[in-house]
């Protein structure tokens, strides 16, 4: 295809309009807006001439037994030129966060133009205000994040449809819901993509995203195309004391002391941030911590929990699960000394006989639980599983349900001291970390810097090796068995109350990027997008890359 058609203004107009149509679609995260928006995409692909030509083209593709009955939407745009089998999957969601935050301004949270008329008789922050006085952003609720990428891809597809003799090669886009959530909606997409290489024969080159980019720093000058995303897991702590009466406190043990321990250790340390290629994760911080008594009472806490949001560039959750096995010792330790050392100078104060604590701090993995239990509970699996399905029929969140399987395992062993069990709770999203080894990764490096060098922008335009942001790119690649076991074996009620597709993944198997359209403040009220990049750029480029991929790739 001839640069004047990746660069004609006509596609920058159409992206516009696109977005400006998905965005007023409200589609929060599991509601049945997340419906809506995407039969709104299917609206508008229907509409193009060559979908209404292939109708068997577009299609929805539901997610499995969700009570709520979302969907996403699968357009595929087949090339004639050479009848090659090569491919490119895109993505992009179409839910977004609630909308609670805008206020008494809610209702406008999904038009755009109403909302900014009424941002101007408010105060906003100061950066917001001088964007909105700009007139060089948008501001809406999910327009940001980011139904403008998936207005680039379908703008960028709707285009390419028209040349079809000289596009060799095909392309996939789904408009994927649950992002926000649990990734329901390219977990159900995977096999579908799968399917369709067997049926078909496409041979898969990568799996392309538009999610949304931004200023990594106040003031910084670059946009950026990311190349791999970083991971996620959720490494979990359940700590059993030694509940007691408070008027006999040095008897117990406070699972709340070790907790706090714990947190502090961990809670925003560099020491855990992961570091590839010179680029660093952010480190881990705690998503919840609580005790888990469910009344008042005077006696103390028997359990408390916590778990971190831990991102990933290069450990796998074998690593994360050994440094957090030490963290759990090093901080029962540490909260033994404190204790033994109060106890010693409550017991000088009160004149009494200092005798030191009779807790030994220890730390084990929730599948070393497994098998210490298993030796007292030979049936141990089956009951196990038995819990998971009785506690996959409630409205227990998924976090909880884990917790309480391993309160569960834990309930059954006769070994009743204290003790820091580690797990991890769901969701874990792998990083995909483009090293540049294969043949895959290095035709998809190749084809973005030649894209980058191409385009005619005067943005400064940098390469990031991790897209830093949670997102669904996580499932076009899986790490090695080792990993995987490690995973499912320390994650209680995995496989019932959490699953992941790990051999659809595997074959798969894709080297991923991020190329989306700018803006600011995701996931807050004043999100919005900047116009010139986000409706020119975002698409040139997404152009460029795609048939740069194509080309490389023959």
């Amino acid at each position: 295809m001839t640069p004047e058609i990746k660069k004609n203004p006509a596609i920058a107009k159409r992206v516009e309009e696109i977005a400006l149509a998905l965005g007023q679609v409200r589609s929060v995260v599991d509601t049945p807006g997340e419906i809506d928006a995407a039969n709104k995409v299917y609206e508008i692909f229907s509409q193009m001439d060559y979908w209404k030509e292939h109708p068997e083209n577009l299609y929805f593709v539901p997610v499995k037994d969700d009570p709520i009955g979302r969907k996403s939407c699968t357009a595929i745009l087949e090339g004639k030129k050479g009848n090659s089998k090569k491919t490119v999957i895109m993505i992009g969601h179409i839910d977004h966060v609630g909308i609670s935050d805008y206020g008494n301004l809610q209702e406008y949270s999904n038009s755009p133009f109403e909302l900014m008329e009424k941002f101007k008789e408010i105060e906003l922050p100061p950066s917001a205000k001088r964007d909105l006085e700009s007139g060089e952003y948008i501001f809406c609720r999910g327009l940001f994040d980011m139904k403008t990428g998936d207005a680039a891809i379908m703008a960028v597809m709707e285009d390419m449809s028209k040349h079809l003799d000289e596009l060799e090669g095909n392309l996939i886009f789904s408009a994927v819901c649950d992002e926000e959530g649990n990734s329901g909606g390219v977990l159900n997409c995977d096999p579908d993509y799968v399917r369709l290489a067997e049926e078909r024969g496409y041979e898969y080159l990568a799996m392309l995203d538009a999610d949304y980019i931004t200023e990594e720093y106040e003031g910084d000058p670059n946009k950026y195309i990311y190349i791999g995303t970083v991971g996620k897991t959720m490494p979990t702590f359940y700590i059993v004391g030694k509940e007691t009466h408070v008027g006999e406190s040095f008897k117990g043990l406070d699972p709340n002391q070790i907790a706090a321990a714990i947190t502090m250790r961990v809670n925003l340390n560099p020491e855990f941030a992961d570091v590839a290629d010179g680029e660093v994760a952010l480190p881990p911080i705690t998503l919840k911590q609580r005790d888990l008594k469910t009344e008042y009472s005077v006696q103390t806490a028997k359990a408390a929990t916590i778990y971190f949001n831990y991102a990933t560039h290069c450990s796998t959750p074998e690593i994360i699960l050994e440094k957090m096995l030490k963290v759990g010792q090093e901080c029962f330790e540490e909260t033994m000394d404190v204790l033994n050392e109060r106890y010693k100078k409550f017991c000088e104060m009160a004149k009494r006989e200092y005798t030191p604590l009779p807790f030994v701090p220890r730390a084990m993995s929730f599948d070393q639980l497994m098998d210490a239990v298993r030796k007292e509970v030979p049936n141990l699996d089956e009951l196990v599983k038995a819990k998971a399905e009785e506690l996959m029929k409630t409205d227990m969140d998924s976090r909880d349900r884990s917790t309480a399987i391993c309160a569960y395992v834990h309930d059954m062993w006769s070994d009743r001291d204290p003790v820091v069990i580690v797990y991890f709770s769901s969701p874990y999203y792998p990083h995909v970390f483009i090293e540049g080894k294969s043949q895959k990764d290095k035709n998809l490096i190749a084809a973005v810097e030649k894209a980058v060098n191409e385009a005619e922008t005067d943005y400064q335009i940098g390469y990031k090796k991790f897209f830093p942001y949670i997102s669904d790119l996580s499932y076009a690649a899986v790490p090695d068995e080792t990993v995987v076991e490690t995973f499912k074996s320390n994650m209680p009620g995995y496989g019932i109350t959490y699953d992941l597709p790990f051999d659809t993944i595997k074959k798969l198997n894709l080297p991923v990027l991020d190329i989306g359209a700018f803006g600011k403040d995701a996931h807050r009220w004043t999100e919005r997008i900047e116009k010139k990049f986000s409706f020119n750029v975002t698409p040139e480029l997404i152009y460029r890359t795609l048939l740069n991929l194509l080309e490389i790739s023959k």
